[in-house]
């Protein structure tokens, strides 16, 4: 059933690089406006859900499906706004999928939405499998205040962080802190955070003051409860289950190529966010080298890949493997990695203020079949067999 926490705050009111990287311009407050047109042109977004109605959809899940799908509220956001699981599954092997990080990417969240509603009510052989095999638990929209903003950061200011945590009154505020203005945002009258650099491989660390502001290289400090909450139930799992072994995190990217093609990139796939703890680059992980598992994330992440090629020709095989060579400790791809979960981040083309909704049918199934692709080798146990070299033929992007 679903179960609701006291609310712990009051319920308020030029497109750069890769949605994991670098923020990506939209129009200032709710508008949905595309980088380089008149001011005029806008975006719909009406095909997507809001907070409220993915409140009501998944309370509706979890009847429908007799409580095959279990939907709790894990936590809130800084605004007050209910952050959800959803588990369905009694298996052993427990996958935490998450989407929604920065609210203009929303196509994960309906995404998650089909699948857990199939997983939860079909009764064919297929998905009795992965009820059976699997444990999933979905984090939908695990950043709602930027939903309804439709604006990558959160909606939070740097004296509400101190309030939380009164060690870093005199700090610095992180790097990650967004208070600017442009033709796009308004982040200086409504700051807020990536809260995608907000995750730290030490799941029990605790603000210092000597950290901040940190890097883009440096881990993050969970002073967002927004990635207070995903962590919470990131450890929360590994009690339960003495790992979680599989994580994947639904974004949106810029609008690229396929490497040495005229081909528009669909979806790009990654398993690689830091140094391996053996390497010289990744030494200062050292410490997590043993349980660090980059070769189940090339594999996990080739089930993904082969999955989309088997569609046939179509914008479905126009899949890149992300951006390579990162440290990115403060992502949670990057500190769960490093915690041992198998990682795979999905990156599907153009933000809303791309192109609003267009499209939004083709990328939903784009992710849709990656992830069962992802979840069916797991249930079968295939993705061991999987070679992970094979990894490195998936065709790069051309940005």
């Amino acid at each position: 059933m679903m179960r609701k926490k006291k609310v712990a705050a009051v319920f308020g009111s030029v497109l750069l690089s890769a949605s994991i990287l670098t923020p990506a311009a939209a129009a200032p407050g709710n508008g949905n406006y595309a980088p380089g047109t008149p001011s005029e042109q806008h975006y719909s977004i009406s095909g997507f859900i809001d907070h409220k109605e993915l409140s009501k959809k998944l309370q509706q899940m979890e009847r429908s499906s007799n409580g095959k799908v279990d939907v709790n509220v894990a936590g809130h956001s800084n605004q007050g706004r209910e952050i959800y699981t959803a588990r369905v599954g009694t298996g052993d092997k427990v996958v935490l999928i998450q989407s929604e990080i920065h609210g203009n990417e929303k196509t994960g969240t309906a995404a998650l939405l089909k699948m857990l509603k199939q997983i939860g009510s079909n009764n064919s052989p297929e998905f009795r499998k992965l009820r059976e095999e699997l444990t999933i638990v979905a984090m939908p929209m695990i950043n709602p205040d930027a939903t309804e903003l439709n604006r990558r950061g959160t909606d939070m200011s740097w004296s509400e962080v101190v309030d939380d945590f009164p060690q870093l009154e005199d700090a610095s505020p992180s790097w990650n802190y967004y208070t600017y203005t442009n033709e796009y945002w308004d982040y200086a009258s409504n700051p807020g955070f990536d809260m995608n650099r907000d995750f730290n491989p030490n799941l029990d660390y605790t603000p210092q003051p000597e950290d901040l502001p940190g890097s883009s290289a440096e881990p993050g400090w969970y002073i967002t409860p927004e990635a207070q909450t995903v962590r919470d139930v990131y450890k929360g799992l590994q009690d339960e289950f003495g790992e979680v072994n599989t994580f994947i995190d639904l974004h949106h990217q810029g609008q690229y190529m396929i490497e040495g093609t005229n081909d528009e990139v669909t979806l790009s796939l990654s398993g690689v966010f830091v140094p391996h703890p053996d390497s010289e680059a990744g030494e200062k992980y050292s410490k997590y080298a043993d349980s660090y598992n980059e070769e189940f994330s090339k594999q996990l992440s080739v089930a993904a890949y082969e999955a989309l090629q088997s569609i046939g020709n179509s914008p479905y095989n126009n899949i890149s493997l992300y951006q390579q060579n990162l440290d990115l400790p403060g992502t949670a791809l990057g500190s769960f990695a490093l915690n041992g979960s198998g990682t795979v981040l999905f990156e599907v083309t153009g933000q809303t203020q791309s192109f609003g909704q267009k499209k939004k049918g083709q990328l939903v199934k784009a992710v849709q079949t990656g992830v069962y692709g992802i979840l069916n080798s797991l249930a079968n146990d295939e993705v061991d067999e999987i070679n992970p070299d094979n990894y490195d033929d998936i065709p790069l992007t051309e940005r």
